[in-house]
């Protein structure tokens, strides 16, 4: 049987179309090249615009090469993400999705960023603490990475990992929504663990803060938002704080983290 008219001009159009998109990376390739050997003698002006031009592109490479080597990481499929039925929005943080640059950092100081949107706090005089990024090798786990956290010394009051909320999660969010958050960690020795909410509307913070159950190592939350005072406020940032009590001389393996939303049920 031949294929149809329709089928033969579609099946064209596509190879038409992949040829023209390899043909326009190449002409971007060659061009990019261009402009690098020529860098060292442009003008301020020409090179501020090529700065920003360049950043722009690689924010756009470096969204698409993350999705693709966490998905290549756990063999081509889309991680599934567990969420609650009804759920308008779900989350995986880039930690636990993809690579990140650098995979590791050891005497992590104060206010740390690793990578785009998780930061760690402390109050440490000196900092014993070292974050690893690590893939997932066990075919029961979710996620293509996990996050290690070795602290040894430790002579701080608090140690915090901190989680901005991506504007796709904060889009319609108001009081009549449940987040939940799902985690899976394993610690060496028992550890406390607080998870924070954080909702920033105008001048004020609300906080919603639940303890993760000791010693499991897959714990669900529920932060219920009908009991802040949201009301019809537009949430203008949102952020979550892991927070680990008397971390001394442990390793926290959080192996997946998730975050996802549903309307509240009417009361």
């Amino acid at each position: 049987m031949f294929p149809s008219k329709g089928s033969r001009s579609g099946g064209m159009r596509d190879r038409f179309d992949s040829y023209l998109d390899r043909l326009l990376v190449r002409r971007a390739l060659d061009r990019w090249r261009a402009v690098a050997e020529r860098a060292g003698s442009a003008e301020p002006s020409t090179l501020r615009d090529l700065r920003s031009e360049g950043r722009q592109l690689r924010r756009q490479i470096d969204r698409a090469l993350h999705a693709a080597e966490g998905r290549l990481a756990r063999g081509g499929g889309a991680p599934a993400i567990p969420k609650p039925l009804l759920a308008d929005w779900a989350w995986r943080p880039e930690i636990w999705s993809g690579p990140v640059t650098p995979s590791g950092l050891a005497g992590v100081a104060n206010r740390t960023s690793f990578g785009a949107e998780a930061k760690i706090f402390h109050d440490c005089a000196e900092s014993e603490l070292t974050l690893r990024q690590v893939a997932s090798a066990r075919p029961t786990d979710l996620a293509p990475f996990g996050l290690r956290i070795d602290v040894f010394r430790f002579d701080g009051s608090f140690l915090s990992l901190v989680l901005d909320l991506p504007a796709a999660g904060l889009h319609g969010l108001g009081a009549g929504h449940v987040v939940r958050l799902d985690m899976a960690a394993e610690t060496e020795r028992p550890l406390e663990i607080f998870a924070r909410l954080n909702l920033r509307h105008g001048p004020n913070t609300d906080e919603i803060v639940r303890e993760l159950p000791k010693g499991v190592p897959e714990a669900t939350v529920e932060f219920d938002l009908g009991y802040t005072r949201l009301d019809d406020r537009r949430v203008e940032a949102a952020w979550l704080d892991l927070i680990f009590e008397g971390p001394q001389m442990n390793q926290v393996v959080v192996r997946d983290l998730t975050l996802s939303r549903r309307p509240r049920a009417p009361l």
